[in-house]
């Protein structure tokens, strides 16, 4: 019964190509740090998406955990990021990362 309602693998596996690929957009064509964190972000959740999928057609829970680790990471990633933002970009005007000195040692 269950199996009428699950959509097919290859459904899954176009979206999250789809929001990857925005995501990679994301970072390639937008040039501010906040942009450029949520699109990497989506491609994590892309990946997430994908993750998931197989692990439940291949019947494995593998996939579930790799999804769980890739979340901790992507939140880890988001914090510092973040931070990272915020004490480079809080005294300058501009906040494009093509001009982002203050990181360089």
């Amino acid at each position: 019964m269950s199996n009428l309602l699950a959509a097919p693998l290859m459904n899954y596996v176009m979206l999250s190509a789809v929001m990857f690929f925005v995501g990679v957009a994301g970072v390639i064509v937008r040039r501010n740090p906040l942009i450029t964190l949520m699109s990497i972000e989506l491609m994590f959740n892309a990946a997430n998406l994908l993750f998931v999928a197989y692990a439940r057609a291949w019947l494995n829970n593998a996939g579930h955990i790799f999804a769980f680790l890739v979340i901790t990471v992507a939140a880890a990633e988001a914090a510092i990021g973040l931070a990272i933002i915020v004490v480079a970009f809080r005294a300058s005007d501009n906040v494009d990362v093509d001009e982002a000195s203050a990181l360089r040692g």
